[in-house]
């Protein structure tokens, strides 16, 4: 599971569902979460939120500037790569944040991944998860 500590930046809520944006790693993340300010204490501009998502439904791209819906856009560099049979385990260097993706090995090859490439890390908005801060 990649967790990344953050801030609530913004705030949009509608029929029991919020936007949530998050600045965190020097980006601001997007999530859309089943709350509302008025139902989550948690849910406030200003406070401590924990980022998560997981490492599968992490996507890399080469495109480093693609025309795509997914707003959750991080330029990373590849510190690592343990590939297996089937998957392969990309470990990725964001700021000082470490975030891992899981993609298939096929996927992997076909990119020809290797370390210190730039990539861009993509992350759903409904993939991203928000937790309280400890």
């Amino acid at each position: 599971m990649n967790i990344v500590n953050g801030i609530i930046s913004g705030i949009e809520s509608h029929e029991g569902i919020s936007l949530i944006k998050v600045e965190a790693a020097a980006v601001v993340f997007s999530s859309i979460v089943l709350d509302t300010p008025e139902t989550s204490d948690y849910l406030k501009i200003g406070n401590s939120v924990k980022v998560i998502f997981k490492e599968t439904e992490v996507m890399i791209s080469k495109d480093l500037n693609p025309n795509i819906s997914i707003q959750n856009k991080l330029l990373c560099r590849i510190d690592s790569i343990q590939n297996g049979v089937i998957l392969s385990q990309i470990n990725l260097v964001h700021e000082t944040q470490t975030i891992k993706s899981i993609i298939t090995r096929n996927a992997c090859e076909q990119l020809q991944l290797q370390e210190n490439d730039t990539v861009l890390a993509l992350i759903k908005t409904n993939e991203v998860s928000l937790s309280a801060h400890d």
